[in-house]
């Protein structure tokens, strides 16, 4: 049932209205389940009775068809802190941050709307504006991300019927020729004779822990926070082999607030062979810190850790993943190398001389704990083809010589 109505007309009813009064129709929409009485949504705004009658129709039809959606007066702030809560127990914790700080950009610009009220142009021009601010395009990316799920969850809950993040534009930086060709098309990784150096400058002149660390990193291609989570039992000194089924967790830098998580994804979860110079350095690294247990025995942390803090406040503790990164950085100034270079690097430098050995792509990422991945694709194919520049020299070196 439908009533329509002029709001507010003052003019004669005998005559046409001048006056700019609008068509407002009200439609039964069912009876409150509990008090059983009669609930109506008002349609408004139109400038004629027909236009009135369309729109009533069109509810009418959703609601035969069960897709009539009562929009809910929740501001966005409240749905977004509801949405996390909810989120929180599906993932883990690093993700979980993450999405606050997407969300938390959203927020910037609708906290107080309410969510039903935040329209396609509303969201678009946040987007824009962002862009405007000169946020990265990986950034806006992951804030639209965020939005889309936000949004989505509404929407499946009834809270909103459209979702104003369909169809949303990602603005993005456009590329000029200059950009292109600056452009590398291959991330830095060191070479074969950069890593004997560095590992020798590791040795050298490195701090506590630094060698067995850098070395571990090398010859393994295992993620910092991988390493950092490290514990004795997943050393298999017979099999020569490490068990990596965790990864080390620690945003804010506080020594005792550490999380083991699980690894970034399935094919992480992995175990490797290592060289035997590796074993023997961790033996040698283990007799070190057996001493520094029994030094500090009333205070140790025994978490089983590898590479643990020997300081005696936190002594026990499982090393920063900043703290590698610094003395890495440390590391190669002395050696002279790229500054630029960071633990993660040494992911693409075992790529590179995996490749270089022989060793296939499917194999590499299989080791990597990668299912597919772009930077180690490209470094591999980088590496090979390099190879087969040089074994085509070769071979015409070798036929000049005939």
């Amino acid at each position: 049932m439908a009533y329509a109505r002029k709001r507010g007309c003052k003019c004669d009813k005998e005559k046409k209205c001048t006056c700019g009064a609008t068509w407002s129709i009200t439609v039964d929409i069912g009876r409150d389940p509990i008090t059983n009485k009669r609930k109506q949504k008002e349609l408004s705004g139109f400038k004629t009775k027909r236009a009135a009658e369309i729109a009533a129709a069109g509810l009418i039809t959703e609601l035969e068809h069960g897709t009539f959606v009562i929009e809910k007066d929740i501001l966005f702030k409240d749905f977004v802190k509801s949405w996390l809560e909810t989120y929180a127990s599906t993932v883990k914790i690093s993700t979980v941050r993450v999405r606050q700080h997407e969300s938390g950009r959203l927020l910037d610009y609708f906290a107080e709307r309410k969510i039903k009220d935040i329209t396609k142009k509303m969201y678009q021009d946040v987007l824009n504006d962002l862009k405007n601010k000169n946020l990265a395009d990986n950034t806006i990316s992951g804030i639209h991300t965020t939005g889309r799920m936000i949004f989505s969850k509404a929407v499946e809950l009834d809270i909103i019927k459209n979702n104003p993040t369909q169809y949303a534009t990602l603005p993005r930086t456009q590329m000029t020729v200059e950009d292109l060709e600056q452009e590398e098309t291959v991330i830095k990784y060191l070479e074969k004779d950069e890593l004997a150096l560095f590992l020798q400058t590791a040795k050298d002149n490195g701090l506590e822990q630094d060698y067995p660390i850098f070395l571990t990193l090398s010859y393994s291609g295992m993620r910092a926070g991988e390493l950092c989570a490290m514990r004795w039992s997943d050393l298999d000194e017979k099999e020569h082999t490490l068990n990596i089924t965790k990864t080390y967790y620690n945003p804010l830098n506080r020594t005792r607030d550490f999380q083991l998580l699980t690894p970034k994804t399935k094919t992480s979860k992995r175990t490797i062979n290592v060289d035997k110079l590796v074993i023997d350095e961790l033996k040698k690294h283990k007799t070190k810190q057996n001493a520094i247990k029994m030094e500090y025995r009333n205070i140790y942390h025994d978490g089983d850790f590898i590479f643990a803090k020997t300081d005696a406040l936190n002594v026990g503790y499982p090393e920063f993943i900043k703290t590698i990164e610094n003395r890495m950085r440390r590391l190669l100034k002395l050696a002279g190398l790229n500054e630029k270079l960071t633990p993660h690097s040494l992911r693409h430098t075992h790529t590179s001389l995996m490749a270089e050995a022989g060793v296939g792509l499917t194999e590499i990422m299989e080791r990597l704990g990668h299912k597919d991945d772009e930077t180690t694709r490209s470094v591999y194919l980088h590496v090979t083809k390099t190879m087969k520049k040089e074994a085509s020299h070769k071979f015409s070196e070798l036929m000049r010589s005939l």
